[in-house]
């Protein structure tokens, strides 16, 4: 069973995760993913940083939600040590009921297109791909999705 809930962003839990992250997403298109976001900027009042546990209480994985506009949120830092199933899931189903809650309409986040894994977990999740928007804007390794929060 996996357990989602708000968390320190600054912890050693969440530290370790993500930088699990980060030596993945070098490995699978070399780039870390670092450059676009801070844990700093999680202490905007419409952000939320999120830990998935597992029954032992071990963190396995993690995620992020941050303001892109008033009514539009950024999911960043997704992540799965795959440890047990359901996990990106779990995390991604808590993050858009955060989104909602906290008033957002619509969630959209970037990956790479040679990211095979998340895209097609992105798909299956009902996320859309949009045109590429901010730091991505004629990024042609990027691929960004969108979905309406309802």
């Amino acid at each position: 069973m996996i357990i989602v809930e708000k968390s320190d962003p600054f912890s050693s839990e969440s530290r370790r995760l993500v930088e699990a992250l980060s030596a993945e997403l070098a490995a699978i298109t070399g780039d870390n993913g670092k450059s676009n976001f801070t844990v700093e900027a999680m202490s905007d009042d419409n952000a939320l940083w999120a830990l998935a546990k597992n029954s032992q209480g071990k963190a396995v994985g993690c995620g992020a939600i941050r303001p892109l506009t008033k009514n539009i949120a950024e999911i960043k830092r997704m992540f799965s040590d795959r440890s047990a199933s359901r996990i990106g899931g779990a995390l991604l189903t808590f993050l858009e009921k955060s989104a909602k809650e906290m008033g957002y309409i619509e969630i959209r986040l970037e990956t790479r297109h040679i990211n095979y894994r998340a895209v097609n977990f992105y798909k299956k999740n009902g996320y859309v791909p949009i045109e590429n928007y901010g730091p991505y804007i004629g990024r042609a390794e990027a691929v960004c999705f969108s979905k309406a929060l309802r």
